[in-house]
């Protein structure tokens, strides 16, 4: 039941659960073995909050946002436009809209300054917020 409230909260179409299988290999750790038991049904909520020893309502929230963020689509259109971004800015993207991390711890991570860090996000989402052209 739960499984169902998470979905439609997301609203997943039709090809909704593929793209979300599909962009779960971008997961690490944590992330990446809830989702994966989640989406192939080898363990409940319950299993996996006494496995991490949460409470279930945390296990349901980190699911709902891990999926928000992998079907976003944000990440995925930088990797379209990775020559528009340095290495260093992709990694940032990946820690902001995958990880979901935020800004300020990923500025400690990356030992930069949250500056730096909220320039590199505007012109991510500046240059992401761009329809692309149609040929």
């Amino acid at each position: 039941m739960a499984k169902s409230r998470i979905f439609q909260k997301v609203n997943l179409g039709g090809g909704g659960i593929d793209l979300l299988r599909c962009r779960v290999g971008l997961l690490t750790g944590r992330d990446r073995t809830m989702m994966e038991m989640y989406l192939n049904r080898t363990g409940t909520i319950g299993q996996m909050a006494r496995l991490a020893g949460v409470n279930e309502a945390n296990v349901a929230r980190r699911i709902h946002k891990i999926v928000r963020r992998l079907l976003d689509g944000q990440y995925i259109t930088c990797l379209r436009n990775r020559d528009k971004f340095s290495d260093e800015e992709l990694e940032i993207s990946r820690d902001y809209f995958v990880d979901g991390l935020p800004m300020k711890e990923i500025a400690d991570r990356r030992e930069t300054s949250y500056y730096r860090i909220r320039n590199t996000m505007r012109k991510i989402q500046r240059l992401t917020s761009v329809p692309e052209a149609t040929e």
